[in-house]
Formats: C-alpha cells, sequence, structure tokens
C-alpha cells in the first residue's frame, strides 16, 4: 500500500505544483472547480443519497452556485463565505465529540450532510482562488499551503508508524494516532518557516506565519477526522476508487477544505495586523 501510494503522489504531486505555478486564476479555478465538484459528488454517496439523478442535480446546482461565487469573489460578500467556511469547521467539533449525531439512514440526515457539504467545498474553492490570484505572490502562498497539507499528511503517517501507540479518535478514525498528529505538526512547522523565509516573511511575521500554519494543520487534521466520520456512518472504506492506493478524490483533499479557508482567513488577518 506505501509502494502504491508514493507512486500515485509522485504522478499527482508535480502535476498540482505545475497547475498552481503554471495557470493563470481563471483557469486555477475552473480546475479546482472540477475537483470541487467530482468531492460533492462522491460527499453524496457518502451522505446517503443512492439516486444517481438526485446526487447530479446536486452536482449541477453547485456548478451554479460556483459561478456566481466567481463573480462575487471582488466583493465583501467572498469574505462572508470564508468566514462561513471557517465557522463551519469550529462547529465540526461539536459532531465529532458526538459523532454518532445524524448516523440514522433518515432524509433529514442526509439533507444535514448535504448542507456539511455546501459549507465545506464552496468556501474552500473561493478561498483558494482568492489566495491565488492575490497580488503580492498569490499563486507561491497557494502552492505553500498545498505543502503544508502535504507535510502534515506525510508527518502524521511516518511518526505515527513509529511512535504511535495511543489513538487520536479510535471510535472515528482507529488509524490516526496522537503522535501523527504531532508529527503532522513538526513537518507542516519546519514547512512553513522555510516557505515562509523564501517568501521574504522575517521576524514577527515569520513566527506568526508559524503560528497561522499550525492551526492550518490542525484544521487539516479535523477534516479529515469529519470525512472519516462520515465514511464511518456511511460503513465504507473509501469515498471511491479514482486513485490508486488513494481512494477517491475526497479522501485526498478532505484535509485541503478545512485547512484552506482557515489559512487564507488567517493570513489576511494578519496581513492587516502587520501592516498597521
Amino acid at each position: 500500500m506505501l509502494k502504491q501510494r508514493t507512486l500515485t503522489a509522485l504522478v499527482l504531486a508535480p502535476l498540482a505544483v505545475a497547475m498552481i505555478l503554471l495557470l493563470p486564476t481563471a483557469g486555477f479555478a475552473l480546475v479546482i472547480a472540477a475537483m470541487s465538484l467530482q468531492a460533492m459528488w462522491e460527499w453524496t454517496r457518502l451522505a446517503g443519497i443512492a439516486s444517481t439523478a438526485a446526487r447530479a442535480a446536486f452536482v449541477v446546482a453547485n456548478v451554479l452556485l460556483l459561478y456566481l461565487l466567481w463573480h462575487a469573489r471582488a466583493t465583501p460578500f467572498a469574505w462572508y463565505v470564508v468566514g462561513a467556511g471557517v465557522a463551519w469547521w469550529l462547529l465540526s467539533l461539536l459532531w465529532l465529540r458526538h459523532f454518532s449525531y445524524a448516523a440514522a439512514p433518515t432524509r433529514e440526515n442526509a439533507l444535514l450532510k448535504l448542507l456539511a457539504a455546501e459549507l465545506a467545498v464552496l468556501p474552500a474553492w473561493l478561498a483558494f482562488i482568492e489566495l491565488h490570484g492575490s497580488a503580492d505572490h498569490g499563486r507561491h502562498w497557494a502552492l505553500l499551503v498545498i505543502i503544508l497539507v502535504w507535510a502534515a499528511d506525510t508527518g502524521a503517517y511516518f511518526a505515527g508508524r513509529r511512535w504511535g501507540t495511543t489513538k487520536l479518535a479510535p471510535r472515528i478514525s482507529p488509524n490516526k494516532t496522537r503522535a501523527g498528529a504531532y508529527g503532522a505538526l513538526v513537518l507542516a512547522g519546519a514547512v512553513a518557516l522555510v516557505g515562509g523565509w523564501l517568501l521574504d516573511e522575517r521576524n514577527a511575521a515569520l513566527l506568526a506565519l508559524l503560528a497561522l500554519a499550525l492551526l492550518t494543520v490542525l484544521a487539516s487534521i479535523l477534516g479529515d477526522l469529519i470525512e472519516s466520520l462520515l465514511k464511518r456512518q456511511a460503513n465504507v472504506k473509501d469515498s471511491g476508487t479514482l486513485f490508486p492506493g488513494h481512494g477517491g478524490l475526497l479522501d485526498r483533499v478532505d484535509s485541503v477544505f478545512s485547512a484552506v479557508p482557515v489559512f487564507v482567513a488567517g493570513k489576511a488577518v494578519l496581513d492587516l495586523l502587520l501592516a498597521s
């Protein structure tokens, strides 16, 4: 499994880097929109929507929502959407605490999980293109947040294998350990310091970026746990089979959905504070 995961990552990672650095923001937004819609398609399965027509209708409705958000990206409303995404991930802590909530396969619970999909995916898409299109090294900041998530995933995997004995959330995701979470924070923190230095962050700004990176990693872990919760309630191992060794697309981007709004909102706040 490790070999399969590594081979898949070696193919996907260069494509992701090239996409972030080379595409114009409009093209980047289009690619990310396609990925977001695929993730939503997989989310409908986890929500318990059996009808293919209903799942397709949900995805088509979100095509319209993404179109509207694209035209609202330069307005203050965009930041309300990003803020709603951050608020949702904070609220989701209660769901993890009461992990049996909405587990029953009822219509009301399915609708609740579809609402969760909206609050997870749409703000992340909007935050990502906002970051990518920003004038000050936007593409490089967008790349940094993705590398932070990759570093957190890598640090968690190897630290968990080496030292993982105490489970992080055994009734939600038995494979995740506290040692893995610490490994994620350490490796991503190192990446943040190097990346921030390369982006000309110094002194207080660099320390603030480190703090934001650690908060972003915690958010990425939260996103991973929420998807694990959805899969456990749906009684499936993966959200899909799109990537060998990695499962579905949602299995790969669940932590990105939670990390990006937190990073972008936090960076906006830090920029205002450091500029004053």
